[in-house]
């Protein structure tokens, strides 16, 4: 509840984690692949789901703030994007149109409390194709330290049950990283 009135907040004004530009990891992923669908968890205000529609990408953004999402409606309008309000704790409840063969995460995952994250992964995996690509971006920290951050074998666990992670990148700036996983059988 608190996290979500914290979200909520931000979304009054312009949250400081919104850039309005695409993320250059996404650029590059979606360089190396065909056009297919994505989804972007916790979109919000839909400057990656921008991005694939005029990519050419079927792409789905959802978001736990409807002023997140009336705000991607608008930036994403007359664009291939579905947009939706949801809990991305139960994923695997909604009715989103996939599979996908993509998904991003940018700063979601790390903000979801523990049981929050056991339930993501699952959902998630009934979402995203064998085949498919996972993309993460969360804050780094070290073992034992709180905070809205995880370490590296905290997010390696939560995707052990059906995802190899592929690739791992050292973000910029504050500790964090970027994780490339590919999604098994």
């Amino acid at each position: 509840m608190v996290r979500r009135a914290f979200f909520a907040f931000w979304y009054l004004f312009k949250p400081p984690w919104d850039s309005g530009i695409p993320a250059p990891e996404l650029v590059r992923a979606i360089a190396q692949r065909p056009p297919g669908r994505a989804l972007d968890i916790g979109c919000g205000t839909g400057t990656n789901v921008r991005y694939l529609a005029e990519h050419g990408w079927q792409a789905t953004g959802i978001d736990f703030v409807p002023a997140a999402i009336e705000r991607a409606r608008r930036k994403t309008r007359g664009l291939p994007a579905t947009l939706l309000v949801g809990d991305v704790t139960r994923l695997a409840e909604l009715d989103l149109p996939g599979p996908y063969d993509l998904a991003l995460d940018m700063g979601c995952f790390h903000s979801l409390t523990a049981e929050g994250q056991q339930r993501y992964a699952p959902g998630l995996k009934r979402w995203l194709k064998p085949g498919g690509v996972f993309l993460l971006y969360a804050f780094q920290s070290a073992p034992g330290r709180p905070g809205m951050a995880l370490t590296r074998a905290v997010v390696e666990a939560a995707f052990a049950d059906g995802f190899t992670l592929a690739n791992y990148e050292q973000g910029r700036g504050r500790p964090s990283a970027w994780y490339y996983f590919d999604r098994t059988a």
